[in-house]
């Protein structure tokens, strides 16, 4: 979704007086609200991996009145571009993906070679076929300071100056997470400069979070789990530096214009980079990686756990 709003940019750049609506899952209409070039999400009440067809057609029956005049499918399954063509939307662009002729009407065939990273592919959908994508507005998220002092007063935040911000979870799995040890080192050294350390994540980071806080004697700011993703975008709006997994968190951050450290495992930091001038990318380019997996396959992990402490540390402090 961050990496959306390049294609947002491109849009409004383009075509200044359209309307930008995006049908979004619900948890995502926050991040949404910080993006100038967004007019309004739309919440798509299906949850991940449920066909839902008789929602869908509702949904797409209900936005016919609307008058849009073209929706751009990003996902590349069968079933997304279900609305669009429920909504009667008369222009409907999109990769081919899972075999979409009929729903799509602009059907394109991805070129990986011609277009590598994930944003350019994004990109490419708002300009006509073949297009050459050269350079492309990065993501920028807009913060109110009205929207910072909600989360300072809801949270009793005393000391906003100088926060190192860490998101230690990763959603794909834990090849692609730097162990809690290390993230640990890096809070204490910061702990011991007298600066605040706040971690963030989901209910679903709260384990190594925890295991983070406990090693550093319970002095950091434990966020994992008590959050809304708005809340968490605009906890880290305050923060003075990030270091984070390869995760939606990391590009948040890049979109926030941190100083970011971004790790990279079995991912690959060509395909899905931070688009931010701000952030440096660790990655050690073992030959075992990217793998792409979410355990490793080899058992052991090198790719993160061989990323040191002082390595990140070296560059946080540059």
């Amino acid at each position: 979704m961050v990496m959306a709003q390049s294609l947002f940019r491109v849009l409004q750049q383009h075509h200044p007086e359209a309307q930008i609506d995006v049908l979004a899952p619900a948890w995502s209409l926050g991040l949404l609200q910080r993006m100038p070039e967004v007019h309004q999400g739309i919440s798509l009440p299906v949850g991940h991996g449920q066909f839902g067809w008789t929602i869908r057609r509702t949904l797409g029956q209900q936005l016919r009145s609307t008058g849009y005049t073209q929706a751009i499918i990003l996902p590349n399954s069968w079933k997304s571009a279900l609305v669009p063509c429920f909504a009667n939307i008369p222009l409907r662009t999109g990769f081919l993906g899972e075999a979409r002729w009929g729903l799509l009407n602009d059907a394109r065939q991805l070129d990986k070679q011609r277009l590598p990273m994930t944003v350019q592919r994004f990109v490419a959908l708002g300009f006509a076929p073949n297009t050459a994508i050269g350079d492309y507005p990065k993501p920028q998220l807009l913060i109110s300071a009205s929207q910072q002092q909600q989360v300072i007063a809801k949270f009793q935040l005393t000391h906003t100056t100088e926060v190192l911000a860490l998101c230690p979870g990763a959603e794909y799995g834990p090849a692609k997470q730097w162990p809690a040890a290390h993230f640990a080192a890096l809070a204490k050294w910061h702990i011991q400069q007298g600066k605040p350390v706040w971690i963030l994540g989901s209910a679903k980071d709260q384990a190594i979070a925890t295991a983070i806080n406990q090693a550093c004697g319970g002095q950091c700011t434990d966020f994992s789990g008590h959050t809304q993703l708005s809340e968490a975008i605009d906890l880290l709006s305050l923060a003075t530096s990030v270091v984070s997994n390869d995760s939606g968190l990391m590009h948040i951050a890049a979109a926030l214009g941190k100083k970011l450290i971004a790790l990279y495992g079995s991912s690959d930091p060509t395909f899905t980079p931070p688009l931010s001038e701000q952030a440096e990318i660790i990655s050690l380019h073992l030959p075992c990686a990217p793998c792409f997996k979410r355990v490793c396959p080899l058992g052991h992990t090198r790719c993160l756990t061989e990323i040191t402490p002082e390595q990140v540390w070296a560059q946080l402090t540059v």
